[in-house]
């Protein structure tokens, strides 16, 4: 990996040429000579030719393999038969049988870059996709590895880059490809913040699982049950009633109000949701909704 960052560092001293070609931003090559007299700038540039010259047939063998894993993901979307995925995966020189995992991400060249860290595993990557074939016999824990490359890849993409991935479950066999496509799919909407690499086994809770839910999904279930609320003393009522286990006494002493007070608005909020609070699921109903709003 060699980001602008790294070569702004590496040409400090000395003299640098680019390997000119076609380039993400993880991927720049450079010719550094530490003594800027220790060659002339003659054999420098037909170096840097040859460099080129087999960079563009690295490229060209990349880009192979990315249309290989290309068809592959396309399969996984549409609705190929097992022989056809078996076919695909053997084309994208990934080992058959499996178990695999795929992996998505908001970005196709910075999941290939990362996968690119990981020794002895083989992989085949499209555009926002991939699969990859996971031993459990090497005992790698994928999502583990792939946390710890993910800021040099945030480094390089710069502060803007909206660098996510989320990986699915381990598929046994082709079989499984689409529902670990799914989950990663799922978990990469999870993904975000102070944690840009999710895997699906992480959703262990409500509010992980919920946070998978599209935004524009969530926004609308939350309006829907509690936009009669508003977003005043019924809604915090509602939220500190459910904190403390819908417990009269301790909502009534959280809120510094009479028990009949709480009793009161909670009665509103039943009647204006439709919910009935002494029901469980209603509970979840409404407390789901409030960590969609």
């Amino acid at each position: 990996m060699n980001c602008p960052a790294q070569r702004a560092a590496a040409a400090r001293d000395g003299l640098s040429l680019r390997i000119e070609s076609e380039s993400s931003p993880y991927d720049a090559w450079q010719l550094h000579l530490p003594d800027e007299g220790a060659a002339p700038p003659r054999v420098l540039h037909e170096i840097a030719e040859v460099l080129a010259q087999y960079r563009d047939g690295h490229a060209r063998r990349a880009a192979a393999a990315r249309a290989a894993g290309q068809e592959l993901i396309a399969l996984l979307h549409g609705d190929a038969d097992p022989a056809a995925l078996e076919e695909a995966l053997g084309a994208a020189g990934l080992p058959a049988g499996g178990p695999y995992r795929v992996l998505a991400a908001t970005s196709g060249e910075a999941l290939a870059e990362a996968l690119g860290h990981l020794e002895g595993i083989p992989w085949a990557a499209g555009e926002s996709a991939a699969v990859l074939y996971e031993d459990p016999r090497a005992g790698l824990d994928v999502a583990a590895e792939l946390r710890a490359v993910w800021p040099l890849l945030q480094a390089c993409g710069g502060p803007e880059a909206d660098l996510r991935l989320g990986a699915g479950a381990r598929a046994a066999g082709p079989e499984g490809l689409r529902a670990s496509l799914n989950q990663a799919l799922f978990t990469l909407t999870a993904a975000g913040g102070e944690t840009p690499v999710r895997a699906v086994e992480q959703l262990d809770t409500l509010a992980e699982l919920l946070s998978g839910v599209p935004p524009e999904v969530r926004g609308v279930f939350g309006a829907r049950t509690l936009g009669a609320l508003g977003d005043g003393m019924l809604r915090e009522t509602l939220e500190v009633f459910l904190a403390n286990n819908c417990s009269w006494a301790r909502t009534a002493e959280a809120l510094h109000l009479h028990v009949n007070t709480v009793h009161y608005r909670i009665e509103r909020v039943e009647s204006l949701t439709g919910r009935d609070l002494s029901r469980l699921d209603h509970k979840l109903d409404l407390y789901a909704a409030l960590r969609c709003g």
